[in-house]
């Protein structure tokens, strides 16, 4: 039996109608696109150096904004290159210029880069407010020892109001 038109249109209209829905990928991409963008262009923007709540830094007032480079942090009893422990402050001796495990680390550090600059290579050291002054100036004098001269000490930004 042969329909008419307009029960092949009520059959087309009800069939549209009652389809599942489909998923457009095209929208969806898009969107995971832009989110890539943005995500890309304002992650470059945040310099924020990691820290642990056990090393309380120092307060200052910092013109300069963190940059990120290779850190030696001294945490309790340890001292730890990049979060990898390299020496403990137990085992150093009173008349040691230099840390044995610490120019180790720093002079496999060094050998994995290309050459080293004329002014020396980059360092940052974050050392607690109640670090000895004698213990800081071994791991300076390690780091100057290794061609890591370019030393820069870690503090806490001080709010100023005003």
């Amino acid at each position: 039996m042969k329909k008419s038109r307009r029960a092949r249109r009520v059959q087309r209209h009800y069939g549209r109608m009652h389809r599942t829905g489909g998923l457009n990928l095209v929208s969806l991409m898009d969107i995971f696109t832009i989110l890539v963008f943005f995500l890309m262009v304002n992650s470059s923007d945040v310099k924020v150096m990691q820290n642990t709540a056990d090393v309380p830094l120092p307060k200052s007032t910092s013109e300069n904004e963190a940059v990120e480079n290779l850190t030696v942090q001294v945490n309790g009893g340890s001292i730890l290159v990049q979060g990898r422990e390299v020496a403990r402050i137990e085992g150093i001796e009173v008349g040691d210029s230099h840390i044995a495990g610490l120019s180790d680390e720093l002079a496999y550090r060094r050998a994995r880069r290309s050459g080293v600059p004329e002014q020396g290579l980059e360092i940052t050291i974050m050392a607690g407010r109640d670090t000895d002054y004698r213990l800081l100036r071994k791991i300076m004098q390690t780091c100057v020892d290794e061609q890591f001269r370019q030393v820069r000490l870690a503090v806490e930004a001080e709010v100023r109001n005003g």
